[in-house]
């Protein structure tokens, strides 16, 4: 009777312990698929595509068109004085959002309003982006301040080739522009255009010693100078053959710029157009020759009057 009684007892408590341990999978099993639907992929974040530099750029580069590179950008990071690409940028819809949508009632085939995520955002990004400039309107443009790789390009370290300033930007570094009164006569009957390259020469007229009257002597004052501008162009009009202006800008150095100044002050310059093929020649001021050597008398014969010129070579 006693062993009958310990068995029973046995397969009680054999069949307890199968059911606590089915009862704790079961309990398991239904914690881990309540742990997987409440977990749910985050939203695709919108982005647009903002310029940056490709490479380090110094301060007073000029930049090319490698230089510049589209990178993709959070919409959240997006600071106003990027320069944005196209319009506004796109949104994911949530997931699911449809479904949620089709359950109240909306048309499955018609159109279904589904607000995205950070719409307003998107709406307000798009409407600031939309004057941006392209990238090619950078390209030719100089740096104000050192930029680095990777880094968005802003307006405020650039100075564009089709803003004010663009001066500025067509000096190359360590030059000066210099304006300087020219007319018809001494620029070549006009001929000599923006980007052209000329000699400067300076006319002297000084009292004859015994006689009275005058001698004009013409020195050579630089050589192999770019013309900047004739007057406010400095771009020529397709088809345009010759600018005719009271200013031509010229670039120099500092120290050729103050030569020019002096000789502008003692005299009347003479713009001397050159060849494209000496374009390659050296630049700037040439050397004075001793007095009297290389110097040759030409006599100028007018109808009313001769004059006699002193040309230093």
């Amino acid at each position: 009777m006693k062993t009958s009684r310990y068995a029973v007892i046995g397969l009680a408590a054999i069949a307890a312990l199968i059911l606590a341990f089915l009862v704790r999978g079961m309990m398991a099993g239904n914690g881990s698929h309540k742990a997987e639907a409440s977990v749910q992929a985050p939203p695709a974040q919108p982005t647009v595509r903002v310029l940056v530099a490709a490479r380090d750029l110094p301060a007073g580069a000029r930049i090319t068109e490698a230089d510049l590179n589209w990178q993709d950008w959070p919409v959240n990071t997006l600071n106003p004085a990027y320069i944005v690409d196209g319009g506004a940028p796109a949104a994911t819809p949530a997931a699911g959002s449809e479904d949620a949508a089709a359950k109240k009632g909306a048309p499955k085939d018609g159109p279904v309003a589904v607000k995205k995520p950070g719409s307003e955002l998107v709406q307000a990004v798009a409407d600031k982006v939309a004057p941006s400039p392209t990238k090619e309107a950078y390209v030719g443009g100089v740096t104000r301040e050192a930029i680095l790789a990777n880094e968005p390009i802003i307006d405020a370290k650039i100075v564009r080739a089709d803003e004010g300033g663009y001066m500025a930007v067509m000096l190359s570094p360590g030059m000066r522009a210099l304006a300087v009164p020219v007319s018809v006569d001494n620029t070549a009957g006009g001929f000599i255009l923006p980007g052209d390259r000329v000699d400067i020469l300076v006319t002297h007229q000084t009292p004859r010693t015994t006689g009275g009257g005058t001698i004009d002597s013409v020195q050579p004052v630089l050589r192999n100078i770019r013309v900047l501008a004739i007057d406010q162009q400095v771009n020529v009009e397709e088809g345009k053959q010759s600018v005719i202006g009271a200013t031509a800008t010229l670039e120099v150095s500092p120290s050729d710029g103050q030569v020019v100044t002096l000789a502008k002050a003692s005299g009347t310059l003479s713009l001397m157009l050159r060849s494209y093929a000496d374009a390659a020649g050296p630049s700037g001021a040439v050397a004075a020759a001793p007095t009297g050597a290389g110097d040759k008398s030409v006599r100028v014969f007018r109808p009313d009057q001769t004059t006699e010129v002193m040309v230093s070579r």
